[in-house]
């Protein structure tokens, strides 16, 4: 069993950064596929990115590369998600999950309870 829990989301304006952790329960956190979602309302869930369990490997969904980046620290049982250049399109609430062994798309088994993240224009 997993337990992840988030923080970092909150109220910034248009090209604003925000950077969100996710800290995991359990010792072998360096065995786990790590992934961000996102939320807005009235919206489905959508992928934003992923850290694979090994090899440090990343992806990215369009609408965010060259802006977001995912990082993963195995000593503290972390992983981040660094968003610059913030846009109010990029508004929802952020969900952290993790899959064992999971490569960098997933599939994922645990989730976080998620962090709202809102971008003012």
């Amino acid at each position: 069993q997993v337990q992840l829990v988030e923080s970092g989301g909150g109220l910034v304006q248009a090209g604003g950064s925000l950077r969100l952790s996710c800290a995991a329960s359990g010792r072998t956190f360096s065995r786990f596929g790590m992934g961000w979602f996102r939320q807005a309302p009235g919206k489905e869930r959508e992928f934003v990115a992923g850290i694979g369990w090994s090899a440090g490997g990343t992806y990215y969904t369009d609408s965010v590369k060259g802006r977001f980046t995912i990082s993963r620290d195995n000593a503290k049982n972390t992983v981040y998600l660094q968003m610059n250049s913030l846009k109010p399109d990029d508004t929802a609430v952020y969900f952290c999950a993790a899959g064992l062994l999971a490569g960098v798309q997933g599939p994922y088994a645990y989730w976080g309870q998620g962090t709202q993240v809102t971008v003012s224009s």
